[in-house]
């Protein structure tokens, strides 16, 4: 097993499949992980594996490093198309996240006003008012939505403490279109032998009606890109992900997809 611990509170820029040049902002520590999902897909690993020592960066320390950054590229490039919020683990978990939102936000604005601002999250916590008027306010609010079969985020996702699939689409639909929705399709099977199989019309079928409920802006769909955690579970192949991608379209969501 092969997985990714990133620096913090900057890393990058990086490539993103999705977004273009992506400087990095990672909140969490930079020895470890810090999410309420514990994915079995998670490119940091499992949580009990990656349990961090240190402490996640202050507001101070994340908007200093962030500036810093930003005045280096501006003398040697390259230009970011995206200030990116991911890392290791859920962003929205920062106790100060509404906060340091807004100085990126000043910050952006004062160095590459073109650059969109991103965050990459699991969607547990848009139910917290601070977060969620945060949210409103990046250019890219991407949550994840793997499936609305609350067995299979269960058994894949693995949240910690309580949650309510139905609460999590309720908060979606909050945005009033102001979302970017992020789908992992896969193939394979748990650690316990159950099969994670999410292309089906099974679950792509209440999949799509939950998205004309939430209007998105975006579907991402994607698949597998680095080593697992968990060794069972494979990519789905393009075909399928093609033909999902055109049934999001044919509902007129504009849908981009990663194999």
């Amino acid at each position: 097993m092969s997985t990714i611990i990133y620096p913090s509170p900057i890393f990058g820029p990086v490539h993103s499949r999705r977004l273009g040049v992506s400087l990095g902002i990672n909140l969490l520590p930079a020895d470890g992980k810090v999410c309420s999902f514990d994915c079995l897909y998670c490119e940091c690993g499992l949580n009990a594996q990656r349990h961090p020592h240190l402490p996640m960066p202050t507001r101070e320390e994340v908007r200093a490093a962030l500036e810093a950054r930003l005045q280096q590229m501006t003398a040697e490039g390259p230009t970011p198309d995206v200030l990116t919020f991911a890392g290791n683990g859920e962003p929205t978990l920062h106790p100060h996240f509404a906060e340091i939102i807004d100085d990126t936000i000043c910050l952006r604005n004062q160095y590459f006003p073109l650059a969109h601002i991103s965050v990459l999250s699991n969607a547990t916590q848009v139910l917290k008012p601070a977060v969620f008027d945060a949210l409103c306010r990046v250019d890219n609010n991407i949550q994840k939505l793997d499936t609305v079969d609350a067995d299979f985020i269960h058994t894949l996702d693995r949240p910690n403490g309580h949650y309510e699939v139905s609460a999590i689409i309720d908060g979606l639909v909050r945005f009033r279109g102001h979302v970017i929705i992020q789908t992992m399709f896969l193939d394979g099977t748990s650690p316990e032998g159950r099969e994670l199989t999410n292309t089906s019309d099974r679950f792509v079928g209440p999949w799509l009606q939950v998205l004309q409920q939430i209007a998105p802006q975006k579907v991402m769909i994607y698949t597998i890109d680095r080593e697992t955690p968990v060794s069972s579970l494979r990519k789905a192949a393009p075909a399928e992900l093609d033909a999902i991608a055109d049934r999001v379209r044919q509902l007129g969501f504009d849908c981009s997809v990663a194999y």
